[in-house]
């Protein structure tokens, strides 16, 4: 198995965490730029109406110029509240997500100063859900271009283009007959959806990977 390195997601997308789970040992870069139009401060989500972006405000809004381990959320207006009535709205008459609630609402509503500790909270939060052994560490510096033995993957999975790779996981969805199948949402639509059955899921896509 291959070390990997990879930037931190807000609830990152299924394969994020198909990846995560099939190489084991996995780098989290800290030091790379703040970069807008990434999954750092946003998760996709599926609603009656179709896809959709909860996304976490950041202080000096999206265009500072900062490495991502210094980027403080923004709390002027009350976007925990929110994203929560969203996940509820859109979840709660999926199959498992009652099973998640309460250490969710407590995740969800815990304050951080900033946005890479909340992200690494939501990554230790779904390997423990996933009862996965998976060694993580953190980079100590940026380094644009690594070498053969470490696997890049920061930047794989973006807002522009995360429906486009391969390695689609189908499963039920809440809205499937009205919305159709929206592939490759935050991976709490499919814990959502398939509850403890997910970490099978994500074995039988390893065999094939």
């Amino acid at each position: 198995m291959n070390e990997i390195i990879l930037d931190n997601q807000y609830f990152g997308c299924i394969n994020y965490y198909l990846i995560l789970f099939k190489n084991r040992y996995a780098k989290i870069e800290q030091y790379d730029r703040w970069q807008k139009a990434s999954f750092r401060n946003r998760c996709a989500v599926a609603t009656a109406n179709g896809m959709l972006y909860l996304t976490v405000p950041v202080e000096s809004g999206r265009n500072q110029k900062t490495v991502f381990k210094e980027v403080k959320i923004d709390y002027l207006h009350n976007w925990q509240q929110q994203h929560w009535r969203t996940l509820i709205s859109a979840y709660n008459k999926s199959p498992f997500f009652e099973y998640y609630q309460s250490g969710l609402e407590k995740l969800l509503h815990k304050k951080h100063n900033f946005l890479f500790d909340l992200d690494v909270e939501i990554l230790n939060w779904v390997i423990k859900t996933l009862k996965v052994e998976i060694n993580i560490s953190y980079t100590e510096l940026y380094e644009k271009k690594y070498s053969n033995e470490i696997i890049d993957y920061r930047n794989e999975w973006l807002p522009k283009n995360f429906q486009q790779k391969n390695n689609i996981i189908q499963y039920t969805q809440v809205f499937e007959k009205q919305t159709g199948f929206i592939p490759n949402l935050s991976i709490l639509d499919l814990l959502f959806n398939e509850g403890p059955n997910t970490i099978n899921i994500f074995k039988k896509q390893v065999e094939y990977l």
